[in-house]
């Protein structure tokens, strides 16, 4: 017994020394930083344009034929009237119907930066009218916030950043490297119009830039588990995106008279093999940076989890995996959401589809999915097939560590001084990834608090912005335009 005892302090006390130790280099929780003074701005007039812009229906249709293009050159209008200084000094191109705005640097050897959002927002679903407090295009300004589609998705962004350009304009400054505004016209259905094509222009002029920031990251509130403080996510890559069509074929006739199986059995047994056969999950970047900028803010446990990966990514990959926003970090995730056939309830279908989407972690690739499919079905009934339209492999992961990342960490902790800033990997699609090749590293940050409760608002009833965030936004566009200018 002695003896074994031996073995086991022998084995164990390195072990404990190893795991403190590492425990130990974690950087220790940032202070609350020193916040500047708040830059003086009309917040009223400031929710109140952005109202105005909510008021103008530029909504997007996955049937094109539906979009009123009338409403996109109604807002390109709108933001003439609304932004003098703006359009008397920055170049405005249309692109279609988004825009293109070119703010001249006195540097013309500084790499430009290109600033997105866009002007179009997503439907309000039918029936739901009357749940909303205020109409879905009311722009009303009630309570303290301004309501309607595109409050936080994504007209805040746009305006936030005429009302910066306005307001330096104002005060004489002029930006050392050249911006680039850039508005697409259809992001919510794929950016084809408008971030294509205005990327296609950029690629076209040889401009290459420094970095670009659009929408994705955010400020959170009560929704990292384990953290108190709010933490603001500067998303740093782009999961990928696929669709497989599955289909099963089989005879017709009268459900008097089945076969053995039909369509529907086959296609339903594939469709279960694929989502019990999950694609397995890993720790990869830019999640392991996010784990280590948040760490130092977790209780011991996970600390020290977190800081002995070698040892515990194992189970950190386990634990993440038992909630969808943590599975979804770890791992390509599996999500059917379509499921057709028949025509009468008597009549046995000849036919069965379904569709399967899948969203990329970095590292994983198209052809890889698709293969692990096949393997899972194991039935050479069925026929696999890639909707190709909106298909994407992940993005690169963008450098955490560059002087872009730092300035724009930088600006957060000047204006949102108790945050917490982190990295993070963007889950959903945005306008970004159709500027791949225009720029060295791609960021995905907007300076919105969201709590719990305000994420359903995002494409849901609700959706709403308060006047005083709305404001704190422009305040931190417009510092971090001062920093790039500080930033030789």
């Amino acid at each position: 017994m002695k003896f074994l005892t031996k073995i086991a302090v022998a084995v164990l006390l390195p072990l404990a020394v190893v795991l403190a130790w590492n425990t130990s280099r974690l950087q220790p929780p940032s202070p609350p930083a020193n916040a500047l003074p708040p830059l003086p701005l009309d917040e009223a007039g400031a929710a109140q344009r952005l109202a105005g812009a909510v008021r103008i229906p530029t909504i997007s249709y996955e049937d094109r034929q539906r979009i009123d293009a009338k409403a996109l050159d109604d807002l390109a209008d709108y933001l003439v009237r609304s932004y003098p200084r703006v359009h008397a000094t920055l170049q405005r191109e249309r692109v279609g119907h988004s825009l293109l705005y070119t703010w001249p640097g006195r540097d013309a050897a500084a790499k430009p930066v290109l600033l997105l959002a866009h002007l179009d927002v997503v439907p309000v679903e039918p029936g739901s009218e009357k749940s909303w407090t205020h109409a879905p295009f009311s722009g009303d300004i009630a309570d303290g916030y301004v309501w309607g589609r595109g409050a936080l998705d994504d007209k805040n962004c746009a305006l936030a950043l005429m009302e910066t350009a306005e307001t330096l304009l104002a005060q004489g400054f002029a930006p050392r490297q050249t911006i680039y505004f850039a508005f697409g016209e259809d992001e919510e259905i794929g950016g084809a119009e408008g971030a294509a094509k205005i990327a296609a222009l950029l690629k076209s002029r040889g401009v290459h830039a420094a970095f670009s920031l659009d929408e994705g990251g955010a400020i959170t509130h009560g929704i990292v588990n384990g953290i108190t403080r709010p933490v603001a996510t500067i998303m740093a890559a782009e999961k990928g995106y696929l669709s497989l069509r599955l289909s099963a074929k089989a005879s017709g006739g009268h459900s008097s008279m089945p076969p053995g199986e039909t369509a529907i059995g086959q296609l339903a047994r594939a469709v279960a093999r694929v989502q019990n056969r999950r694609l397995p999950g890993r720790l990869v970047a830019p999640v392991t940076d996010m784990l280590d900028r948040l760490a130092p803010e977790m209780p011991l446990g996970q600390r020290v989890a977190v800081a002995n990966r070698w040892l515990f990514a194992p189970l950190l990959v386990r634990v993440m995996s038992r909630t969808p926003v943590g599975n979804a970090l770890v791992r390509t995730t599996t999500a059917p959401t379509m499921f057709n056939s028949g025509v009468k309830d008597n009549v046995l279908p000849s036919e069965a589809t379904a569709i399967i989407n899948f969203r990329l972690l970095p590292g994983d690739r198209i052809e890889d999915v698709e293969r692990h499919v096949k393997l899972a079905i194991a039935d050479d009934r069925i026929t696999v097939r890639r909707e190709d339209d909106f298909a994407r492999n992940p993005t690169a992961v963008s450098d955490t560590h560059s002087a872009a990342f730092d300035v724009l960490e930088r600006s957060i902790r000047e204006i949102y001084p108790e945050v917490v800033v982190s990295t993070g990997l963007m889950f959903g699609a945005s306008d970004t990834r159709n500027y791949e090749g225009v720029y060295d590293n791609r960021y995905n940050f907007s300076p919105t608090l969201y709590e719990p409760a305000d994420l359903a608002r995002v494409h849901g009833t609700d959706e709403r912005v308060s006047v005083k965030g709305y404001a704190d936004m422009i305040r931190w566009y417009v510092r971090l335009l001062q920093n790039l200018n500080e930033t030789g």
